[in-house]
C-alpha cells in the first residue's frame, strides 16, 4: 500500500465542540476519511449534494453524535440546531442493530415522516431514547405545515424493506422450532452461556451469515403471577380477549417500568406518594432508584396502589422481540440456525431479575415447542464479495457468534480466504466457547490464525487488544494485503479499544502519523473494510 503523505488537518468538529482534543483529532480524521477530503481538493457538486439533507433542508448530512459510547445529552447538544429528523436520529442508541426494524436514520425519518408513530422501539436506548423522541414528537406535532422546509414533516417516508413477506421483519414473524441448548461454559466459570439450535424446515426461512436473528420470548410465568397478586386480581380476568395471565406472559414488557405506569399511579393515589409517581413519570429520580424500577417493582413502591388489571395492561409497554447474532451458516447446515447466548441473571435488593429473551431460552422453552422469529437483515455486516479476501475476525465473548458463522460458511462454499479470529474471554479451562470446532478449524487450516486472550488466567487481566498488540506486525502485514476486519460485541468498551489498537498498530508499523492513522481506518470503514456488529 502507497503511504499517505501528511495531509493538512481538516476542522470538521469545531473547537467549542464538548469533546476532548484527543477525541476532537480523532473525529476530524474520522470524518475526514469518511469523506475523502485531503484538505486540498474542493467538494464536488455530487460531495456537495450528499452533504445536504435528504430533504433538501439545509443539514450538512453529518452525524457526529452516531457513537454508541456517547452519552444521549452530549448527542444532543451536537445536534442543537440541525432539522428536527436529525435531533431524532440522536437521540437514538447510535447501535443501527435494527430491533426496531429499521437503522437509527430511517427509524428517525420515519417518524419525522410520521410513517412511524411507535416511538419506544429503540431497545438499546430505552427509557431515554423513548422520553427524548416524545419530547421532540411533541414538536414536531405543534409544528406549523411550513416546517417540513426544516427537515421534519417533509422528510420522505421510510419503507421498511419486505415487511410483507413472512419471516422478513418483527411485523410478520413466522413459527420455527425450538430443537435444543447445550451449556458451553464448563464448571468453574462465572458465566452461564449456551448454544442454541433452531429448526426453520417447518417456516423455510433462509439467511446469510451476519444476519440476526429475531426471537418474541415470554415473561417468566413466576414474575407475572407475583404480579397479578400484587394487582389483587384474578388470573382469569379477559383482557384483550385473552385471560389477563396470557397478555402478561407474552404481550407486555414488565421491565422496565415505563414511564406512562407512574403516570397511571398518579391518578390513584395522593400527597407525596402522588408527587413521587408524577416525579417518576418525568424522569426525575426522587428516591434514587428509578433505574431499578420494573413494573413488580414499581407495584411493590406504591403498595397502596392497585390499578383496575386493563388500565394496567394499557400502561405498560408492548414486548419487543431481542435480536442476536446468527452463529451458523445456512450454506452448511440449510434449514438449521444456531446462537449463542449469554443468560443474564442479577440480584438487585434481594430480588433476582432475569434477562427476558436469554432465560426464556435457557430454561423456559422446551425441545420442541414452536416460537416466533424472524430474520433480520444485516446492516453492513457480511463477508466480503471475493472470498479471497483474508478476514481479521475480533469477537471475545459471545462476539464469537457471527464469526464461527464466517468460517462455517468460508468452509463450506469452499472459499480460499485466510482467515484470523482473535477470541478472548475470563478463563480459559472454562470459557473456551466451540474449543473443539475451533482447534480442527486450525489443524485442517481453515482457521489460518486464532488468537487467544484469557483476562482472569493470570494476576493482570489480558484482553484480545493486548492480543493484537503483540502481534501487531503481521495484523499489519494482513491489513496490507487487504484483510477486511470485524468487530463483534461490547460497544463501550471493548469496540472502542479494539478500534484505538488498530489506529496504533497502523502508526506503529505503518509508518504513520496519527492522525493519518486514523484517516487510515475511516478509510477502512468507507469502504467496508472495518465492519462492526456491536451492542
Amino acid at each position: 500500500m502507497n503511504q499517505m503523505i501528511n495531509p493538512p488537518r481538516i476542522e470538521i468538529i469545531p473547537v467549542n465542540a464538548p469533546f476532548s482534543e484527543q477525541q476532537r483529532q480523532w473525529l476530524n480524521g474520522f470524518l475526514a476519511g469518511m469523506l475523502g477530503l485531503d484538505g486540498t481538493t474542493p467538494l464536488s457538486p455530487e460531495q456537495n449534494s450528499g452533504l445536504m439533507g435528504p430533504a433538501g433542508d439545509g443539514d450538512d448530512g453529518e452525524a457526529p453524535w452516531h457513537d454508541q459510547t456517547m452519552p444521549i445529552a452530549q448527542r444532543m447538544k451536537l445536534a442543537e440546531g440541525r432539522p428536527l429528523r436529525r435531533r431524532m436520529m440522536a437521540a437514538m442508541a447510535q447501535q443501527d442493530c435494527g430491533q426496531c426494524g429499521y437503522n437509527c436514520n430511517d427509524y428517525s425519518d420515519a417518524i419525522a415522516a410520521r410513517s412511524e408513530a411507535r416511538l419506544n422501539l429503540c431497545i438499546p436506548g430505552g427509557k431515554e431514547t423513548a422520553r427524548m423522541l416524545k419530547s421532540l414528537y411533541e414538536e414536531l406535532e405543534t409544528a406549523p405545515p411550513a416546517a417540513g422546509k426544516s427537515g421534519a414533516a417533509e422528510a420522505k417516508p421510510v419503507v421498511q424493506a419486505a415487511a410483507a413477506e413472512p419471516g422478513r421483519s418483527r411485523e410478520n414473524p413466522v413459527s420455527a422450532t425450538f430443537v435444543s441448548r447445550r451449556l458451553l461454559n464448563r464448571k468453574g466459570s462465572e458465566k452461564e452461556t449456551w448454544h442454541i439450535d433452531v429448526d426453520l424446515e417447518t417456516c423455510g426461512l433462509d439467511y446469510v451469515v451476519g444476519d440476526a436473528f429475531g426471537i418474541f420470548a415470554q415473561n417468566d410465568f413466576g414474575l407475572v403471577d407475583q404480579i397479578i397478586a400484587l394487582l389483587g386480581a384474578s388470573h382469569t380476568t379477559e383482557i384483550r380477549g385473552k385471560t389477563l395471565r396470557e397478555v402478561l406472559i407474552s404481550d407486555v414488557s414488565l421491565s422496565p417500568a415505563p414511564d406512562s405506569l407512574f403516570e397511571l399511579f398518579s391518578y390513584l393515589t395522593g400527597g407525596k406518594e402522588r408527587e413521587k409517581a408524577r416525579a417518576l413519570a418525568q424522569g426525575e429520580d426522587p428516591d434514587g432508584d428509578a433505574a431499578t424500577l420494573d413494573v413488580m417493582a414499581a407495584l411493590q413502591k406504591f403498595p397502596k396502589v392497585r390499578p383496575h388489571p386493563e388500565s394496567f395492561v394499557e400502561a405498560l409497554e408492548p414486548l419487543q422481540p431481542r435480536l442476536y447474532s446468527i452463529s451458523s451458516s445456512h450454506n452448511a447446515t440449510p434449514g438449521k440456525l444456531s446462537l449463542t447466548v449469554d443468560c443474564v441473571r442479577y440480584v438487585i435488593g434481594k430480588r433476582k431479575r432475569l434477562g427476558l429473551a436469554s432465560t426464556f431460552l435457557a430454561e423456559r422453552i422446551n425441545p420442541g415447542d414452536e416460537l416466533k422469529v424472524y430474520v433480520q437483515k444485516a446492516h453492513g455486516f457480511a463477508l466480503p464479495r471475493d472470498p479471497r479476501t483474508p478476514i481479521i475476525m475480533i469477537g471475545p465473548g459471545t462476539g464469537v457468534a457471527p464469526f464461527r458463522a464466517f468460517l462455517l460458511d468460508r468452509k463450506a462454499t469452499g472459499a480460499p480466504g485466510k482467515n484470523w479470529l482473535f477470541f478472548g474471554h475470563q478463563r480459559s479451562d472454562c470459557d473456551f466457547f466451540y474449543q473443539d470446532e475451533l482447534n480442527a478449524m486450525k489443524t485442517s487450516g481453515l482457521l489460518t490464525r486464532l488468537s487467544l486472550a484469557w483476562s482472569r488466567d493470570g494476576a493482570k487481566k489480558f484482553y484480545v487488544q493486548d492480543r493484537m498488540r503483540e502481534v501487531g506486525r503481521e495484523l499489519w502485514s494482513w491489513l496490507a494485503e487487504g484483510a477486511h476486519v470485524y468487530i463483534c460485541g461490547d460497544a463501550k468498551r471493548m469496540a472502542k479499544d479494539v478500534e484505538r489498537t488498530l489506529v496504533d498498530i497502523t502508526a506503529q508499523f505503518g509508518a504513520r502519523s496519527t492522525d493519518e492513522a486514523i484517516a487510515f481506518v475511516g478509510e477502512l470503514k468507507k469502504h467496508g473494510r472495518f465492519q462492526q456488529d456491536v451492542y
